[in-house]
């Protein structure tokens, strides 16, 4: 669904981060396996899985860069719920929220 042109623009971008750089072609594919998994394009992973081993990783590499972005990934959700939880107020472990500044209560209430 990806006009032609703007598709040409991202394959010429995508080639030109493949080519011969300060990274080695294993650690690109490494971190590419990373960015796979975090953007979930199951495409992506299986092909850069395949160029991974291809370039020399290990499967102990492949396994560590997994556990790498699973670490990253959780700490996404700590570090959400802890913004969510002080924006609302809340303490997490002794199920109270902070106090208020103290308002007008309406007879409705």
């Amino acid at each position: 669904m990806v006009e032609p042109r703007m598709r040409k623009i991202y394959f010429q971008f995508y080639q030109e981060t493949y080519k011969s750089s300060t990274l080695d072609r294993k650690t690109k594919e490494l971190i590419a396996i990373a960015a796979s998994l975090a953007t979930h394009c199951k495409g992506c992973l299986e092909g850069h899985i395949k160029k991974a081993l291809k370039y020399g990783a290990t499967k102990e590499e492949i396994s560590e860069t997994i556990a790498i972005t699973m670490g990253v990934s959780a700490a996404s959700i700590v570090d959400l719920t802890d913004i969510a939880a002080q924006e609302m107020q809340i303490r997490h472990f002794d199920g109270s929220r902070a106090p208020q500044e103290p308002r007008e209560v309406s007879p409705e209430e």
